[in-house]
């Protein structure tokens, strides 16, 4: 009798520790407000994923330390897909089942994204993408949105710019005709540089993964245009800049915001380059001179637009959660995100009907400044 009751005594106790281990548990949950985030933290775009990382973590560190969302402290699980949308849909499905998130932001390319747009509608994740630029992002359902602007917009403001505030009357394009990225930026820069009075010279393509592009440069060069539009990611960008100013082209270039990451990767011979992009981290705006050096302060360097773009991602998310006063209904958060109107770090922002957002784009020129290349504002592009 008496080996019962200290059995029981003891099955009792431990019942009782097990309970308040799992209480504890679920009173910690109940103070957090978990994300997921999905970045190439490794791979050819590496410093996209590795910058829009850090403007999330800046954006939850200051909310956190001024009392967190509806009174809970952000957490993010964030995960690198390398920008390869097989490896985006694996590590979307374990945030998604074995952490359990709701919300995700993520990733930053648009093929990465792509690959889970689906998923994240049928499976009613609010998805977030701060960078992924292809139009048909959003095209999934309603559950699906994006802080930056879409390629025919960003390509319609380089064939602009180029045209009217460049002044240049023959361009020639080198594109990567398996990105749909690049095509995208190409064929809207071709229209609205055609439609200010220019004329496309030459056209040439190369195949993802190239790195010589001397028989295209030499049909650019034979075609004489007075600047040469490269719409591509920065690493790409760098190579057949390089080639482009060896076989004497001395012209403007200009491109997209995959150019990002020129800073740091490429040298002089981008200079003369001129791209559209999110935010300009030189802006006297006070709210981009408070993120910049905070950022400065806490990674050592400055903010591109990728950075900037997630830091809006959470306090775009932070004010809709505000706003439903909700952390758990997605749909109240998702209803509450579609009615924005605020000031963000990459401009003034509402979404359009297909959740987009409607804001300026920026143009960035390529200087050098103390020794070192850098970009810095030149204009901005209204929608």
């Amino acid at each position: 009798m008496e080996k019962n009751v200290k059995t029981v005594l003891f099955v009792g106790g431990l019942f009782a520790i097990v309970s308040l281990f799992f209480a504890g548990c679920a009173e910690k949950k109940a103070d957090t407000f978990t994300i997921g985030g999905i970045f190439p933290l490794s791979g050819p775009v590496a410093v996209y994923g590795t910058e829009a990382r850090n403007g999330m973590e800046l954006a939850i560190a200051e909310i956190n330390a001024a009392g967190g969302v509806l009174g809970k402290q952000i957490v993010l699980i964030g995960e690198d897909d390398e920008g390869n949308p097989e490896k985006t849909v694996n590590v979307y499905k374990k945030l998604t089942t074995k952490d359990g998130v709701k919300v995700i932001i993520g990733s930053l390319p648009s093929g990465a994204t792509a690959a889970i747009t689906s998923l994240a509608q049928v499976q009613k994740v609010l998805l977030l993408a701060p960078a992924a630029t292809m139009p048909s992002i959003t095209d999934a359902g309603n559950y699906v949105f994006r802080a930056c602007f879409i390629d025919p917009f960003q390509g319609t403001v380089g064939g602009k710019f180029t045209a009217e505030h460049l002044g240049k009357k023959r361009a020639a394009v080198l594109y990567d005709v398996g990105n749909d990225y690049s095509v995208g930026l190409y064929d809207n820069f071709k229209i609205a540089f055609e439609k200010a009075g220019g004329t496309v010279v030459a056209a040439e393509s190369y195949s993802t993964g190239d790195k010589n592009f001397s028989a295209q440069l030499t049909k650019i060069k034979n075609a004489k245009p007075d600047v040469v539009y490269l719409p591509d990611y920065y690493g790409v960008v760098a190579l057949i800049a390089k080639q482009l100013r060896d076989q004497g082209i001395n012209t403007e270039i200009v491109g997209g915001d995959g150019w990002g990451g020129l800073v740091g990767n490429a040298g002089d011979e981008v200079l003369n380059g001129f791209y559209s992009d999110h935010y300009a981290s030189d802006s006297s705006d006070p709210r981009v001179k408070r993120f910049v050096d905070a950022y400065a302060k806490q990674y050592g360097t400055t903010p591109v637009s990728f950075a900037a773009l997630a830091y809006d991602c959470v306090y775009l998310l932070k004010d809709a959660v505000e706003k439903a006063g909700t952390t758990s209904d997605s749909a109240a958060i998702r209803d509450a995100l579609a009615k924005t109107n605020g000031s963000y770090v990459t401009g003034n922002l509402t979404f359009d009907a297909k959740r987009n957002p409607i804001k300026p784009a920026v143009m960035m020129e390529l200087i050098k400044k103390d020794g070192k290349l850098t970009a810095v504002y030149k204009t901005t592009i209204n929608p």
